[in-house]
């Protein structure tokens, strides 16, 4: 439970709510890191449950700035429409008004869809999504994903490895070793829809790319918030690797699909552990 001046809010829970209702209940910088992608543009119906237009994303901006802790990173996963033959631009308003509120724009990475749906148009297949990773200040934790790799330069396995890590478990030599070994990934993460994640859900979040992202801007009891839930990937991908949670949905089906999908997970977890 988080308590502080009024406001009080439980963790590892989904709230079907609306998330400007739920934010308000969460304390000023509580959450260690928020991952998300929201309803942008319309693009999608979700059950005709929510409505989106830029003031809505101001004000819902203006709570993940003050929930937030310093040094904590914001994942915002976005897309734009083509309206009358022109892209809106609408993700790119979005990255400079999270710069107004204080917002660093750590990074700018990219979902590659190797399975986008084919559209009949007058331009290129749309594969990819932008990722804009935002930090309050210098991020806390980095714990950068490194690929290892053989002479003909394909992948053999992927490690979740801080620097820090290295530094402390390591001898000089060794980092040597591990410096001509392995190397960090691109910023383009080429992660199928539909990998490891089969719910129905109109803009669903492969596990993978979640799990990707978790590691990397966060540590173990760390608490992440969605304000966007949806099926619930982001609490599953909390689960497994040891993070808090907090979601907040609109959407009646989506929510109670999540709270399903926790409970299987937990199931599995305690058949695990013997429990």
């Amino acid at each position: 439970m988080l308590i502080e001046n009024g406001k009080m809010i439980e963790i590892n829970k989904i709230y079907n709510e609306d998330c400007l209702v739920g934010m308000s209940k969460i304390p000023d910088g509580a959450v260690d890191m928020i991952l998300t992608s929201p309803p942008y543009d319309n693009l999608r119906t979700y059950n005709n449950t929510s409505t989106w237009n830029f003031d809505i994303y101001k004000n819902i901006a203006n709570q993940i700035y003050r929930v937030i802790k310093p040094g904590g990173v914001v994942v915002w996963i976005v897309a734009d429409a083509t309206i009358n033959g022109s892209e809106t631009g609408t993700s790119f308003k979005q990255a400079l008004f999270f710069m107004e509120l204080g917002f660093n724009l750590h990074d700018t990475m990219i979902w590659v869809k190797p399975d986008p749906v084919p559209l009949n148009h007058n331009r290129y297949e749309q594969s990819f999504e932008y990722m804009f990773i935002f930090s309050k200040g210098k991020p806390v934790s980095f714990n950068p994903i490194k690929t290892n790799t053989i002479s003909n330069g394909k992948v053999t396995n992927t490690k979740y490895y801080s620097y820090k890590d290295i530094k402390q478990a390591m001898k000089p030599k060794d980092k040597l070793v591990y410096r001509n070994e392995y190397r960090l990934i691109h910023n383009n993460w080429n992660i199928s829809v539909n990998d490891g994640n089969i719910v129905p859900h109109p803009a669903k979040f492969p596990i993978k790319l979640v799990t990707n992202h978790i590691y990397s801007w966060s540590t173990t009891n760390d608490i992440i918030l969605d304000p966007f839930m949806g099926s619930g990937t982001t609490a599953i991908a909390c689960i497994r690797s040891g993070r808090q949670f907090i979601g907040f949905e609109t959407d009646k089906q989506y929510y109670e699909t999540s709270l399903k999908r926790i409970e299987n997970e937990l199931s599995k977890q305690r058949l695990n552990f013997g429990e």
